[in-house]
C-alpha cells in the first residue's frame, strides 16, 4: 500500500477544515436547491475533527481492510460529507457542483454507490447504529485495530433501534466503537424537547452502560479530547455533542426554518460573507 495522503491535512487546523466545509455546503445547496442546510453545518466541527485528525484512512484505497470506519447515520446531512471526502481525496471535488442534480452521481442523502469512501446508505433514520455495532464486533473477534465512528442526530434518538444497539454494544464491551450524538436540539418538525425529550441524554447512555461525555461540540479542542478516550474503558464511547442548528450562518442559527429550506442567493452570500468565503459566483470545485 502507497503512503496514505490526507487532503485535509493541507489546512492548517481542524477549524480550517469546518469553515470550508462549512463554505463549500452552503454553495452545494444554493445551487442545487435543496435542504437540510442546519443539519450539515451543526456538524461541521465534529466531522472536520475525525476525518482531519483521528480516523485512520486512504482514499487511494478506499477498502483498505485496516481502516476506521466511519457512518454518517444522519444521512440526510449528505452534502457536507460529500464535501469532506471531496477534500480529503476520495471524490473530483467537481462533482459537488452537480450535487441533486438530474443524471448526478451525488444525491441527497448518503449513499454506497455515490462516492468511494461511503461505508453505508443510510435514508430511514435509525439504522447505522446497528450496522456499526457488528462491524465493531467483527473487528474485536477479528482481534483487528480497526475502530468504527458514528454520527446520530438527536432527534434520530427517538428511535428504539438505537437504544437495542446501545445495549448490545455495551453488552458485549465494544470499547472500539464511538457514538457522536449532533445534539443541535432542533428536529424535523420542531423542538426536541417537544417531539420527545430525549434528557438527560448523557446519563441514559451511561446507564445503557457506555462511557459518555457531554461537550460543546463546535469545541475543537474538547472534541480531540473526547475522541481520546475510545478505548480507554472497556465500554463504547458516546460522545453528546451540544451544537447549534445552522452554525457559522447567523441568519440560519437555531432555527427551525433551515432544516427543509435552501438559501437563496442572496442568503447564501450573507453566509459566505461571515465564513470568508467566495461569492455564488466562484468556482469553488477546483482544488
Amino acid at each position: 500500500m502507497g503512503a496514505i495522503v490526507n487532503g485535509l491535512k493541507q489546512f492548517d487546523s481542524s477549524e480550517a477544515v469546518a469553515r470550508q466545509l462549512r463554505r463549500d455546503t452552503i454553495l452545494m445547496l444554493q445551487r442545487s436547491k435543496t435542504s437540510h442546510i442546519g443539519s450539515c453545518l451543526s456538524m461541521a466541527d465534529a466531522l472536520a475533527v475525525l476525518y482531519r485528525d483521528v480516523l485512520k484512512l486512504n482514499p487511494r484505497d478506499p477498502r483498505w481492510p485496516e481502516r476506521d470506519i466511519f457512518m454518517q447515520s444522519k444521512g440526510h446531512a449528505a452534502a457536507i460529507l460529500y464535501a469532506c471526502l471531496a477534500r480529503y481525496g476520495y471524490l473530483d471535488a467537481a462533482e459537488l457542483g452537480r450535487f441533486c442534480q438530474d443524471g448526478a452521481r451525488l444525491g441527497g442523502h448518503v449513499t454506497t454507490h455515490s462516492c468511494p469512501g461511503v461505508e453505508l446508505s443510510v435514508g430511514s433514520l435509525g439504522h447505522a447504529l446497528s450496522v456499526a455495532a457488528g462491524v465493531a464486533l467483527g473487528a474485536k473477534r477479528k482481534r483487528c485495530t480497526q475502530r468504527v465512528f458514528v454520527i446520530l442526530s438527536d432527534g434520530e434518538c427517538d428511535e428504539g433501534s438505537n437504544w437495542e444497539a446501545a445495549l448490545f454494544a455495551a453488552h458485549h464491551c465494544l470499547s472500539n466503537l464511538c457514538v457522536v450524538v449532533d445534539y443541535n436540539r432542533i428536529q424535523s418538525f420542531g423542538a426536541v424537547a417537544e417531539v420527545l425529550r430525549l434528557e438527560p441524554l448523557a446519563a441514559k447512555w451511561r446507564d445503557f452502560g457506555w462511557d459518555a461525555i457531554e461537550i460543546d461540540g463546535h469545541d475543537h479542542k474538547a472534541l480531540h479530547e473526547a475522541f481520546a478516550r475510545l478505548g480507554k474503558e472497556a465500554k463504547p464511547l458516546c460522545v453528546v455533542a451540544r451544537t447549534l442548528k445552522g452554525r457559522g450562518a447567523s441568519q440560519m442559527e437555531n432555527a427551525l426554518l433551515w432544516h427543509y429550506r435552501s438559501p437563496t442567493k442572496e442568503e447564501a452570500e450573507a453566509a459566505l460573507d461571515e465564513l470568508g468565503g467566495r461569492s455564488c459566483e466562484a468556482d469553488l470545485w477546483t482544488l
